[in-house]
């Protein structure tokens, strides 16, 4: 019998999060709540929760800081919630390793179908137990290595999320092909995403950033206006 996934639901409107922790626990999950920072990152450090559901206005600190100390010890997949439906919250989120971004007022449907949606992506690092045999890739000064996730340009290490790690993998694997946001959410986050496409602009912008700081030039991502992304030959 497959082990039961665990969720942390963060919201510091007690009753909303005591709604939304029984929408999880009809589906069959294991979950936990907290209603401020400092909690929900011990709970999420002690816990190992699979999914962390995570609203964005919360005392203590927000949800942009718990998102950002929980991605210092946890890959966990983190879906955050806000009142606000505003661009520069997404991108902040997102920047922070936020994996979906949900605007209150949702429904229960809604919530679980996104949810289901991340916890069916696979993670990078393989199920716990086994045994990955990979080579790495190169572009350029760039070097990938899937098997122990580390991204080096030069002699640098680059810190990256596991969706910017995905993406960059995927488009060097395949250095001649343009990918467009389509296939890359079908790639990344699963064929039946259920968040917006754009989200993957987000995260190539990001992961552009990242690159060209740690000395790849700015073109080492282009983009292909009507198509996609995909890696500029050098």
């Amino acid at each position: 019998m497959s082990r039961r996934l665990r969720v942390l639901v963060v919201d510091d409107e007690v009753e909303l999060a005591t709604v939304v922790a029984s929408y999880f626990e009809h589906e069959g999950y294991l979950v936990e709540t907290a209603v401020d920072g400092p909690t929900a990152v011990e709970k999420a450090r002690n816990g190992k929760p699979d999914l962390i559901v995570l609203d964005l206005m919360l005392p203590g600190f927000d949800g942009i800081e718990i998102c950002r100390q929980v991605r210092t010890f946890s890959d966990a997949y983190i879906l955050m919630l806000t009142a606000r439906d505003e661009e520069v919250d997404k991108i902040v989120g997102f920047a922070v390793g936020a994996d979906d971004y949900l605007v209150k007022p949702f429904s229960p449907r809604e919530l679980i179908a996104r949810s289901k949606a991340i916890l069916r992506r696979p993670r990078s690092h393989g199920e716990e137990g086994r045994v990955e045999i990979s080579t790495a890739l190169h572009f350029g000064d760039l070097t990938i290595d899937p098997a122990s996730h580390l991204v080096v340009v030069g002699k640098n290490p680059i810190e990256l999320t596991r969706t910017e790690f995905d993406l960059l993998e995927i488009m060097v694997e395949s250095p001649k092909n343009i990918f467009s946001r389509r296939q890359l959410l079908e790639l990344v986050w699963g064929g039946d995403w259920y968040g917006e496409i754009h989200v993957v602009d987000v995260h190539v912008g990001h992961l552009r950033k990242k690159l060209s700081d740690a000395g790849m030039p700015d073109t080492t991502i282009r983009t292909v206006r009507g198509v996609g992304y995909g890696m500029e030959m050098q």
